[in-house]
Order: C-alpha cells, then sequence, then structure tokens
C-alpha cells in the first residue's frame, strides 16, 4: 500500500526529497544494501525487462535475460520482491502461473536505469578503447 507521500509524488511528478539520515558511504547503513541491489547486473536486467515488456513469467525472464542461471534469477527476484520494487503474483491453477511485475516504487527506477542502459551502449567503444589502451599498458609494463 503507498502512502500519502508517494501518491502525491506520483501523481504530481515531484520527487520527494531524500532524507538526510541515510548515507549509502556510511557502513551498515541499509541505503547502502538498496544501492547494491540496484546497482546489480541482474537487477537492472529484470527491472529493465519488466519496465519494457511488462508483467512476465519467470520462465519468460529467464528466456530473456541470457547468461542468467535460476539460481541467480529466483535470488533476485525475491530480494527485489523483499524491497517492494516488484510483486510476484501466483495464480491458482494447475500447474501455477507465477507472474513478476513492478510495483509504483519499481517503476520509479526506470527514468535512471534507462539512463545508465543508453549510456552504456552510447559509449562502449569508448570504453573498449579504453580498455584495450589500459591492457597495452600493462602488457608492455610487464615484459619491460
Amino acid at each position: 500500500m503507498e502512502s500519502m507521500a508517494e501518491a502525491a509524488e506520483e501523481n504530481t511528478g515531484m520527487a520527494k526529497a531524500p532524507r538526510t539520515d541515510w548515507d549509502p558511504y556510511a557502513g551498515g547503513c541499509p541505503s547502502r544494501e538498496v544501492l547494491d541491489r540496484i546497482g546489480d547486473k541482474w537487477t537492472v536486467l529484470v527491472l529493465g525487462e519488466l519496465a519494457e515488456s511488462g508483467t512476465k513469467r519467470y520462465t519468460a525472464l529467464r528466456r530473456k535475460l541470457d547468461g542468467v542461471s535460476e539460481k541467480m534469477l529466483t535470488q533476485t527476484l525475491r530480494a527485489l520482491e523483499r524491497d517492494g520494487l516488484i510483486r510476484r503474483t501466483v495464480h491458482p491453477e494447475i500447474p501455477p502461473r507465477v507472474e513478476y511485475e513492478l510495483t509504483a516504487l519499481g517503476t520509479t527506477l526506470r527514468e535512471p536505469l534507462v539512463a545508465l542502459t543508453n549510456w552504456s551502449t552510447r559509449h562502449m567503444d569508448e570504453v573498449l578503447e579504453a580498455r584495450a589502451a589500459y591492457d597495452r599498458e600493462k602488457d608492455a609494463a610487464a615484459e619491460g
């Protein structure tokens, strides 16, 4: 259930001011755990896929996310559900049908994640060039 502040944020488009008592730079702060979660590769891809395609079943997510193991996808989905970013719905059918979708809170991550995804594709050539230059310098130093 969303709070009145969340509803006001969603309805007005106004972002809530960050609380000053949460500090992701401080060890043990829960905001660091959340930052770690949303910065995780599989989290970014799961949230991105749900934002792009809407509600998905587990098997459809697994097919879309090339390289993710069943264990890692399950762990990621459970963590996202625990953090309130996705909703898991079990339909009482035989066999059971389980679907995942973004919550209102999860939807607030769409814009920053799209920006990160766009940045990664826009600058990939530069990153690859930087990696190659770095590797050449390290190889030359090791040989010399």
